[in-house]
């Protein structure tokens, strides 16, 4: 797989032992050239010499947080019942320990002495008394505010108030601060957050700062020094374009992290119902490997037994809060394949092998890539299924579409475990097919252990409607250490299937030495997709995948449900999305160009940056713009897409992050051989 250079080296920790505890400390200067482009110099050596910022989080913090779920539907009721269910779940137990309250728990107007005074309908027995509550149950109370003169709902918030905050804060036993960045009058970000970082300190309360400015300033190059953990980029979203444009933020800012010094890609959005249970768990495991705080946004008092299982699986919260704070990176990238690595303390390594794609594929690394020292043997834990396996130095697995393997590996000694096993699904085709085709599916079983793997027997299911013959026998009496064996099949689409992607699922039965009955499983798959002929709108074809940062891809209207509309001129065809997004359409090779009026629509009202950008089956850039402001006017694109199979395009964030950025493809056309 190919290779992703990692970032400059991460700040130096050192661990030391107190009274059998490891506590883990962390030292990361500030650049003063990031620091400068922020603000004047004297906030740079302010923010350094302040004070001494409390050690607070050795750990990544754990927790709840009332916003994903509820937004502004939150009452004192919500939050003490949210706090039981914390206990009487086990989640506490788990290590969960924040309840949070987010945007909307203060009243319209400050009060006569101007502090902050909790909403009277909404939490009508204030926060000292909520927080009273919340510690009785062994918990911690956290709260929110802006560095601004409203809240992002339009409440009061902390900008030019910050000591009387903080004291009020403090007084009500408040641990924790989630500090906003709306409505900051183009105040420089680090002389907001510098400033209630002073005023917590001086209130004397040990207060987890939580600096939520959305990754706009870098805040990795300035924000160890005021607060425990930081945000990285705009909001989250329930939705799988989200998690992964999210995700891709994360590489290179590894260096960053620490203990009481953690990146915050957003919070979790397991059991919200706006992805399966394996997209989910994909979330849960790559915020578990990048020490993100695990702070949950989910309904706790009424979730199921599938979304427990995945917020206080104990495996994957150990990978997370590993006392070394090693965040982890991205090691490999294929495409729509990925490997996420993170060293652990006791010397072996975390790694999660990510399929991002719409179709089963293979992921693979291997121990010595991980940076395992060589050994004749390592098991790999799985740390979701808690099965161990043995593997001679491959890490690899089958991974359905946007699912994840999780592995702990470490050095073993030879044949204490069976065998890791490995299925690899493929097809003659390009992976697109017409209906009615047929063609050669096959699935490799290869024997990745020390010790044999006996009477393996190879099958192959396809959906519905479809049809599966062998080619070759399927059964193989024992398959030796490092060999394969391939198991063909025949397929055939029904002539009448409908367009879309159709996995195939593969399945290995094999014994042990021990004579214990296992099974491997293997995904793939090809996508039924029509090449369009003619001209054609973009927006009147089906696209292959659309993740979209937020909200839903829009066609021929916008991401709010208006008009295509930038800069005063109207497009009654084109998509819509919010960047970052990632939307493909099958050519087939049959076209020869693309065009397309690319900008911010006018509902953001002049804010928004956003870059635009066109790929030609998957890799090669084929046009790219700079970064497109608000209220400017359209930018033409006209783009030779001769030879093109998958044309993808694609919308990044500008300097705000992912704030308004609601960009529009206006006018968007293929024009395509007949």
């Amino acid at each position: 797989m190919r290779k992703v250079t990692r970032g400059a080296a991460r700040p130096a920790v050192t661990a030391v032992l107190l009274g059998g505890l490891v506590t883990a400390l962390l030292a990361t200067p500030v650049p003063a050239g990031a620091v400068r482009a922020a603000g004047a110099a004297h906030w740079q050596a302010r923010a350094e010499a302040a004070f001494q910022k409390l050690p607070l989080l050795p750990t990544p913090p754990m927790g709840w947080n009332s916003w994903n779920k509820f937004h502004c539907n939150i009452t004192e009721g919500l939050i003490r019942q949210t706090a039981d269910a914390m206990v009487g779940s086990g989640m506490r137990a788990a290590g969960y320990e924040y309840v949070n309250i987010d945007d909307c728990w203060m009243a319209p107007e400050r009060d006569e002495n101007g502090y902050l005074q909790s909403d009277p309908q909404r939490f009508p027995g204030g926060i000292k008394a909520l927080a009273d509550y919340v510690h009785e149950r062994g918990l911690k109370l956290g709260i929110y505010s802006s560095a601004g003169t409203k809240t992002c709902q339009g409440r009061p918030a902390s900008l030019g108030y910050e000591d009387k905050d903080a004291q009020r804060f403090a007084e009500w036993g408040v641990d924790l601060l989630k500090y906003d960045n709306c409505n900051n009058q183009g105040v420089p970000a680090i002389e907001r957050y510098t400033v209630m970082a002073e005023a917590l300190a001086a209130t004397g309360r040990p207060i987890v700062y939580s600096i939520c400015e959305w990754g706009a300033n870098r805040p990795g190059e300035w924000a160890a020094e005021l607060g425990h953990y930081w945000r990285t980029t705009g909001d989250i979203s329930d939705n799988w374009g989200s998690v992964v444009s999210i995700l891709d933020q994360q590489v290179g800012l590894e260096k960053y992290s620490g203990p009481s010094a953690w990146n915050d890609p957003d919070m979790l959005e397991v059991g919200n119902g706006g992805m399966s249970t394996t997209e989910y768990r994909s979330h849960m495991s790559l915020w578990s490997l990048l020490n993100a705080p695990l702070i949950a946004g989910n309904d706790l008092r009424n979730m199921n037994a599938t979304t427990l299982a995945l917020l206080a699986d104990p495996d994957v919260i150990a990978v997370n809060q590993d006392w070394a704070g090693v965040q982890g990176y991205k090691t490999a990238d294929e495409g729509d394949l990925e490997v996420w690595a993170k060293p652990l303390s006791d010397g072996g390594a975390a790694v999660v092998l990510f399929n991002r794609g719409p179709s089963g594929g293979q992921v693979s690394t291997t121990a010595a890539e991980l940076g395992l020292p060589p050994a004749p043997a390592y098991a790999m834990r799985d740390v979701w299924s808690d099965a161990t396996t043995e593997t001679t130095g491959d890490v690899r697995a089958s991974i359905p579409s946007h699912g994840s393997r999780m592995f702990v590996i470490r050095q073993s000694r030879p044949a204490q475990y069976e065998p890791a096993t490995f299925l690899d699904v493929r097809t003659d085709t390009t992976g697109y097919v017409d209906a009615g085709a047929t063609f050669t599916a096959s699935v490799d079983f290869t024997n990745d252990g020390v010790t044999p793997a006996q009477r393996v027997e190879v099958g192959l299911d396809v959906p519905d409607g479809w049809s599966a013959r062998a080619q070759d026998p399927t059964r193989f009496d024992s398959v030796p250490r490092g060999r394969t064996v391939t198991a063909s099949f025949t397929v055939t689409a029904p002539t009448d299937a409908s367009n879309g992607a159709y996995p195939f699922t593969a399945s290995a039965s094999f014994r042990t030495v021990a004579g214990e009955q296992r099974q491997t499983p293997g995904y793939g798959g090809v996508t039924l997709a029509e090449t369009p002929r003619g001209e054609r709108w973009i927006s009147d074809l089906h696209p292959l995948t659309a993740h979209v940062g937020w909200g839903r891809l829009g066609i021929d209207k916008s991401v709010d449900g208006k008009p295509i509309k930038i800069a005063g001129v109207t497009y009654a065809k084109g998509i819509a999305t919010h960047a970052p997004a990632e939307v493909t359409y099958y050519l087939g090779a049959n076209c020869s160009r693309f065009t397309a009026e690319v900008g911010i629509n006018d509902e953001t009202r002049g804010r928004g940056s956003v870059t635009f950008g066109v790929l030609g089956d998957g890799q090669k850039q084929l046009a790219a713009t700079e970064v497109i402001l608000g209220n400017q006017p359209a930018q033409h694109l006209d783009v030779d897409v001769s030879g093109v199979h998958v044309l993808t395009l694609t919308t990044g964030t500008g300097p705000d992050n992912n704030n308004h950025d609601h960009a529009d493809w206006g006018g968007a056309k293929v024009y395509c051989a007949d």
